[in-house]
């Protein structure tokens, strides 16, 4: 069965597709919660592994890159809401 492209017109991604989201916020064990909690809720398949950690040079902030499996622009702009409206998180990319 051939994908289904749910892109509208100024959309580049072609759906359903995997996605990199890159979340950023202090080295801390409650921003990880935070941040996995809130992907969790949006992927219900989403595993661990499928995450990547990168700490600043002075070890004060840490980057998050969860790549998760999107079926539509909608799912995505339901996750970045939610993200950027965290307390725990600084960035969304």
């Amino acid at each position: 069965m051939a994908p289904v492209d749910s892109a509208s017109e100024d959309s580049p991604l072609s759906f359903p597709c995997e996605i990199a989201v890159k979340v950023l916020g202090p080295n801390i064990p409650e921003f990880r919660a935070a941040a996995r909690d809130i992907v969790s809720r949006h992927y219900m398949g989403f595993r661990d592994a499928a995450v990547s950690e990168q700490l600043s040079r002075n070890d004060a902030y840490v980057s998050l890159t969860f790549v998760v499996n999107a079926q539509n622009r909608e799912e995505i702009d339901a996750l970045y809401r939610e993200l950027t409206a965290s307390d725990e998180i600084l960035m969304v990319l």
